[in-house]
Formats: structure tokens, sequence, C-alpha cells
């Protein structure tokens, strides 16, 4: 541990009228929204059966009327009059944490609200056909009675099939099959003349197919999605592996957990994540698929862990730091949402007594809050006071750069725990906005393929411990360096995320000229925002807008040849 920088020294912080409201906005939390949230998942529940009990032909009939009235409302602007489209959904509905300041200008609405049925399961096919707002919570209730799911279930419930295609989204399953947008089939799309295509990555739109994932609904509204399935079992067979050592030493074990160096493709498990507690011990989990037969053998121990009363899992996690190496069985739906009820670890923050037991057990069973209404209720101070004081980002970094980017968090951030999620980045036939590093198959470094890759996901979530100090902590130039560091190596960051990047440094980040063709061929400019000035941190007047839609974008990439 001795080449591990030490983390910056701060001086103390003087408290302010924010503080204390962040302090007791728990109250907030448990008498407010809480209750409020239980109900929406309530309703929501049933507008899922509902929508469950009609037959597929309705589903279809009643998709097919809403896409024509999008092709209405869209045929019903005046460039010249009417301001740039976009949903009509409220900012704080979004499940990111960027400030959704864009629809604070003028601008052209269009409802999509309709838009949140499972279409068809199509079990020949192995293929889901879905509206973009069916979420990931309704999804594995359909599909894994029948033992069958997602190729990619992100964890957390709410997160909707049109976030995770237009922008980004991950799981314990990505080192086998790549982002979410990777297990995509066909998407189904309004483009801003009021076309509907449906574009695959081998027809006449297969630009575009590649062009739609992390545009952030710039290109056109993604009205369905068809999106690959894959066979699963009743449970999965879990092993908690402790890991303890420097940094460097918890990635190598990270990277070994399911990237044999031996290449041999028996022992990759079917899922994998880490966690890192400290800057010296970690806990590395591995899933294999198994049988409800083979759980319920004599002397194999069963948890479910979607109880509400149940720890928190990140915390059942730890506990193999002291008890060592075990193995458990999980109902798989449960698995796949772990991380739902206390959302990673956030839940600790947002209500600090909440991973208790007479809390889980009394209320436990309201977890979690929507975090729409948690930013709904936080107001402008307290929204700034995060932005300041708090961290939600993610590194999509290359698997031998683990080791790098964990000493970089911890120096700059000394944020804790960590998530650890690999993913599979692949080399398509078009350069798409994030692609893997020239050259990369010629190393044959440890987890990578001829046709991809292999990535990981440092996820960022918590307050620095210089907040929990009590210390000054800069959040804006604490992202704005993390930034650099992604740009100086190959990496990414999700655009959910709050973000410093101006407009050179994002396309220094990410890559503009598949997009921008994109944009060009399918009228998108000049009709819908462009994708730096949707993901920009702060107000967007349209004055400013409406100059960079008149502008030829010159990517800052350019400037490094």
């Amino acid at each position: 541990m001795a080449d591990l920088q030490e983390p910056l020294v701060r001086p103390k912080r003087k408290k302010v009228l924010v503080d204390y409201f962040v302090q007791f906005r728990w109250i907030v939390v448990i008498f407010v929204v809480l209750p409020i949230s239980a109900l929406i998942y309530f309703n929501i529940y049933l507008g899922d059966v509902w929508s469950a009990m009609k037959s597929e032909k309705r589903r279809q009939k009643e998709h097919d009327d809403n896409v024509q009235k999008i092709v209405k409302r869209l045929k019903q602007r005046n460039p010249k009059k009417d301001g740039l489209v976009c949903t009509a959904r409220k900012p704080w509905i979004a499940v990111g944490m960027r400030n959704v300041d864009y629809k604070r200008a003028r601008h052209f609405e269009v409802d999509l609200s309709a838009f949140r049925n499972i279409l068809e399961i199509d079990k020949e096919r192995m293929v889901a056909k879905v509206e973009p707002l069916v979420n990931m919570g309704q999804i594995t209730r359909a599909t894994c009675p029948m033992n069958l799911a997602f190729a990619v279930v992100a964890e957390l419930d709410d997160l909707t099939v049109g976030g995770l295609i237009n922008g980004y989204g991950i799981e314990g399953s990505s080192h086998l099959y790549g982002l979410f947008s990777d297990t995509v089939v066909a998407m189904e799309v309004v483009l801003a003349d009021g076309r509907v295509v449906r574009a695959t990555k081998d027809n006449e739109f297969s630009d575009l197919f590649y062009g739609i994932p992390w545009s952030q609904g710039t290109l056109g509204f993604l009205v369905s999605a068809e999106i690959k399935l894959i066979p699963i079992k009743e449970y999965m067979r879990l092993t908690y592996t402790p890991v303890k050592g420097s940094l460097k030493e918890i990635a190598q074990a990270y990277a070994d957990s399911f990237a044999p160096q031996d290449g041999d493709p028996a022992k990759v498990p079917d899922f994998v994540e880490g966690m890192v507690y400290t800057a010296t011990e970690g806990v590395m989990m591995t899933g294999v698929y198994a049988s409800k037969e083979e759980a319920k053998k004599k002397g194999n121990k069963i948890n479910s862990v979607g109880w509400w009363f149940k720890p928190w899992f990140y915390q059942h996690a730890q506990t193999a730091l002291k008890k060592g190496e075990f193995v458990e069985y999980i109902p798989t739906r449960e698995y796949y949402h772990r991380h739902t009820r206390c959302l990673y670890w956030e839940g600790k923050l947002i209500l600090p007594f909440g991973d208790q037991f007479w809390f889980r057990f009394l209320l436990g069973w309201l977890m979690p809050p929507k975090v729409s209404l948690l930013k709904a209720t936080q107001g402008e101070s307290i929204r700034n006071y995060y932005h300041d004081n708090h961290v939600i980002q993610d590194m999509l970094v290359p698997l031998y750069k683990v080791g790098d980017a964990l000493e970089f968090v911890h120096k700059e951030m000394e944020v804790y725990p960590l998530w650890l999620c690999p993913h599979r980045l692949y080399k398509l036939p078009v350069k798409t906005t994030v692609y893997p590093e020239p050259g990369f198959e010629h190393h044959h470094r440890q987890g990578d393929t001829s046709y991809a890759q292999m990535f990981t996901d440092v996820g960022v979530y918590y307050a620095p411990a210089a907040v929990l100090r009590g210390e000054e902590f800069n959040g804006a130039l604490a992202v704005h360096r993390l930034e650099q560091w992604l740009i100086e190596n190959h990496s990414y960051q999700p655009q959910y995320a709050v973000s410093e990047l101006n407009e050179k440094d994002f396309w220094r980040m990410f890559d503009a000229s598949h997009y921008e063709h994109c944009r060009q061929k399918y009228g998108a400019v000049g009709t819908f925002m462009s994708v730096y000035y949707k993901s920009k941190k702060g107000r967007k007047t349209e004055k400013e807008v409406q100059e960079a839609e008149a502008a030829i974008l010159e990517p800052a990439y350019a400037d490094e040849a």
C-alpha cells in the first residue's frame, strides 16, 4: 500500500442552513416520499396487470394507434414558430441525476406516456417486443415464470427500456452480452419528418440502428424494440469471495473472477460483480444459474433477498470479509433486483437508519423511495448541495485500467463502497459514439477477444469521505478531474450523470462522426436537440441551442491528430 497516494487534505467546512435540511430530510422521505412512492408503485403494478390481461392483438392495435398520434403531432409542428421537439415527461421524473434544464427553453412536447406495454414474447425467436416505458421490474415479472429473461437485466426496477437503449445500461451478465443496447435486435423509430422505420443491424436503416444508443433520444422517438431473450433457471448459485490487499490487487482478483487467465470458458460465470468496501477490502460475487432441484438439495442454503425485512444486499455481501467465502442460492428474479430496495447503498444516505432491523421489519416494505419523488421534493438548494457534496458517477474503463481507476477515485474522492461490473465493448462495422481502443485485439489482454474489448463500470455512488468528516469538497472540480482522467484513458462517462464537460471535451470523450451523420441524414438537426446540449449541465437557452444547431460541428478529437 506504500505506493497508494493519500486522499487530498482539505480544510474543515462550516455548516450552513442547507446542511440541516439534508440531515433531517429523512422526515420528508418517511412521511411523504415513501407513502406516495408505495401508492405509485401499486398503481403501476395494476396498470401492468391490466396490460397483461389484454390480448396480444389488442396491445399491438393500441400501439399502432399511439404511433400514429406521434406522427400526427410531429406534423403539427411549425419549425419557424415552435421550439425543438422533446417528450412531455416532467423533468424530475427521469431516473438520472443530471439537471433536465433543457426543457426550460421553448420546446414542442410529444407525449409518450402510453408506451409502457409488453407487446409480444416470442419464445421461438427468443425475442421480446416491448415499448420504451416498460421497466425492468415489469419485464422480469412477465418473463421469469417462463424461465426466460433479457440477456442484460439492469438491476433497478424503475429503469426503462427506452432509457437503457437511448442511454446506457449494464448488468452482471454484460461480460457475456455487452451493454443493454447490444442485446437489441430491432428498433421501431419515428423520425423527425414523421416516417416510422424499423432499424436492424443489416437493413437499410442499419446506420440508425448503430446511432440510437448513447444518443439520448436526439435522433428520433423510439416507440418499440425487439430485445434478445435467453433461457434461465429458477435460482442463482452465488459465490461470495473476500479479497484483501492493495487496490491493484483487488482489481486483479476482480478480473480473475470472470476472465480466467488460462482462457477456460468453463470457468466463466453467468453473472459477476465486485464491491470495494475500503482501500484494502473487497468482495467478488460470481453467479451461475441453477435449477430448483439443485437449490433445494440438502445442505444448500437458499436466501430470498427480496423479502422487505432482509439485510440490504451490499451489507449482506460485506459479511464475507469476516466469515470468509460462502455460497448460497437466490431466486433468480430476486437476484436481478438485489440492489433495488436500498438503491445500491444510496439508501443509507437517504435514511441513515434504514438498514436497521426495526426499520426494515416495520417499514422496509415501503422501500425503495421513487427517485423521481426524491428529486421532486428536494428543491433547488438541496439539489445544488448534492451536486457539490455527493457523487453519482459511472466510469466505463478498459479492464486492464481498473486498478488505476480505483486509485484515482481513492485519491480524488475517497468514495466507498465502489461497484465493479464488467462489460464487453464490441468492435462494430461503424465507429459509434463509444468504441474500443484502436488495435486492442493485437494486445491479447485479459478478458479481450478478437471482436470485443473488456471494459468495466466503476460505479462511484456516495458522499465522499471528506464530506462525511465535515471537510470542504468541491464536487464540480472533482467531477472535472474525473472526466479528464476518462478522456486521457479512453474511457467513458454515462450521460445520465452530472457532467462538467464543455463541448470540446465532450467530443474528445465520445466520437461524433456517426452520430452527426445520422443527425443530418434523418433530419434531426433543427428538430431534436443535440446530445451534448441535452446532457450539458445548467440551463440551456433557446438562443444557445439554436446557434449550436445552426453550426457545423467540428469534432474535437480532430485536434489530437
